[in-house]
């Protein structure tokens, strides 16, 4: 394996799960002045609340009434990107928590049209910024714009294109940007944000690897990283949530598991009606162990779904495919298979997560001495996604059994 392609993983495997904003404005904190403005404070609250559309219609008004200006684009570039990443159940933190993702053959659904917007905007930002900062090498609000930009298109091209190598470039840019704002500003702390995830994930790398990269310049820090993300998470105007979500994947990453259900817990206390906070949390007690505490815990927002207006459009596909993972870790097989052959047939279920289900459906069907209906599930994983590494397993299964191992 090139020692780029593994970098690049790692690199990705951070910025790639940055899903939310929040607003926290201390006086020894810098930011654009057009973070203030009430029609970006109303659309966050919306993207807050996973209301994409909502929330797209506003900054779609704000970026038409501020033509040229590289934080208006950008601003609505998160927006799009991350409805399209919703779209393609690609926002569950369970499928980044370890390589497994980055390294397989994966099925997605990719939206040209979307796809060209995004990437339309990605690069109307950074031309904006890069035409603001020939006129002044030292814009701060144009340098954090266009690192943000690279960073959002560099998730688009690793999440959903499977573009590493071009992520991985992105990536160094928009590290880039960061770094250089925090140089002229060490009080931009959203800038923190990029340049924080980027020294964690470049000293998490083994260390043969620190070594090879260390000699073309490329260093990190993990404490260093945290530090970083830390205060973001503090004092950052716009992304400390984003510095916290992050905070949460690196310590479950590492099986910390209870530090990173207190973070998750602080960020579902102050939007509770935020799906993906409320399924982070049950993740994560499911990935600490909980058993059946963590059962409840998706069942209870299965439950929640049913109040009307409770959550905005949630994903629950994502709610039943962790029911199933939990209810398998205690060998309810039975329950098991259920629940993860509910996750397929969702309205509107992404095509890696309905691979995924119909798989696991299948295994522990065997598991449960179910062979003809292990049998159904695995030839519906083949259909769903015949070219993918998921598809390849279910074929070993039809012609083995499961059992385990």
């Amino acid at each position: 394996m090139r020692m780029g392609s593994v970098s690049a993983r790692a690199l990705i495997c951070g910025v790639l799960l940055l899903a939310k904003t929040g607003w926290c404005w201390a006086s020894d904190v810098h930011s654009n002045p057009l973070n203030r403005d009430p029609l970006v404070r109303e659309g966050y609250e919306h993207f807050y609340n996973l209301d994409y559309p909502g929330a797209i219609e506003r900054f779609e008004r704000f970026h038409a009434a501020h033509p040229g200006d590289p934080q208006a684009t950008v601003i609505l570039l998160e927006a799009v990107l991350f409805q399209e990443l919703y779209r393609q159940d690609l926002l569950d933190t369970t499928f980044y928590a370890n390589d497994g993702f980055l390294t397989g053959r994966h099925a997605t659904e990719e939206n040209p049209k979307t796809r060209d917007r995004i990437l339309a905007l990605a690069d109307e930002t950074v031309s904006e910024a890069t035409w603001r900062l020939d006129q002044n090498p030292n814009d701060v609000d144009a340098l954090f714009a266009r690192g943000w930009a690279r960073a959002l298109k560099c998730a688009y091209l690793s999440m959903v294109q499977r573009g590493y190598g071009g992520g991985f470039r992105l990536a160094m840019k928009a590290k880039d940007d960061c770094a250089r704002a925090l140089q002229l500003d060490p009080d931009y702390v959203d800038a923190k944000l990029v340049v924080g995830v980027y020294e964690y994930v470049v000293g998490a790398l083994p260390l043969p690897f620190k070594l090879l990269i260390g000699f073309v310049g490329i260093t990190g820090s993990k404490s260093h990283g945290l530090e970083m993300l830390t205060d973001d998470g503090k004092r950052g105007p716009i992304t400390n949530i984003e510095a916290r979500t992050a905070i949460a994947l690196f310590l479950r990453r590492e099986s910390r598991y209870k530090e990173a259900i207190q973070v998750v817990r602080g960020l579902k206390n102050e939007y509770p009606h935020d799906y993906l906070f409320c399924l982070e949390e049950a993740n994560l007690r499911k990935d600490a162990g909980e058993g059946m505490g963590a059962v409840d815990a998706y069942r209870e927002i299965i439950a929640a779904n049913e109040k009307p207006g409770y959550f905005f459009q949630a994903r629950m596909e994502l709610a039943y495919f962790g029911l199933g993972d939990a209810l398998r870790g205690q060998r309810h097989y039975s329950e098991a298979a259920l629940a993860y052959e509910q996750a397929a047939g969702a309205p509107n279920v992404g095509p890696e997560l309905k691979i995924r289900s119909f798989l696991d459906a299948g295994e522990c069907h065997d598991l449960n001495g179910e062979r003809q209906l292990a049998i159904k599930d695995y030839q519906a994983a083949i259909a769903s996604g015949p070219e993918t590494s998921r598809a390849d397993t279910a074929r070993k299964h039809l012609r083995n059994a499961y059992a385990g191992n």
